[in-house]
């Protein structure tokens, strides 16, 4: 079977404030697939996080296609909010993360049923926390 590792990063000047996603798509060797880095306007960490985990499942559903279904995905993520969120360990109390919610659920049943969410702290940064930390300080 086939991995993945989804390594995903949302940061924000301010919070709220002017706002970016990185995304990293690696194989399991870490051999890297695709490389995302954007600005998404005014937004929360949280908020531009959850953006973040939904531009890469996108870029996993461009790069494979149909063969997600068999494939074992890991994202990584720098906001132990959302991943307790997105694992069912901890409610959405924020009304406006609710519709990603839904919609990262949504790809979740339909394109990645063997998917984890792992949460890294500050000390186990990611490559995706390294795009966003370049797209801050330009």
């Amino acid at each position: 079977m086939q991995a993945v590792i989804i390594n995903t990063a949302g940061d924000s000047r301010g919070n709220p404030g002017p706002a970016f996603i990185g995304v990293q798509v690696t194989d399991s060797q870490g051999k890297v697939l695709q490389e995302v880095s954007e600005s998404i306007g005014n937004a929360t960490r949280d908020f531009a996080e959850y953006l973040a985990v939904m531009r890469g499942l996108q870029v996993a559903i461009e790069l494979f296609e149909t063969k997600t279904r068999e494939m074992q995905i890991e994202v990584r993520l720098g906001s132990e909010l959302v991943k307790m969120q997105l694992s069912n360990e901890s409610p959405i109390k924020e009304p406006g993360f609710v519709p990603y919610f839904i919609e990262i659920h949504n790809l979740r049943v339909s394109s990645f049923p063997q998917i984890t969410f792992t949460y890294l702290d500050n000390d186990g940064i990611n490559e995706a926390g390294r795009l966003v930390k370049e797209a801050l300080d330009v």
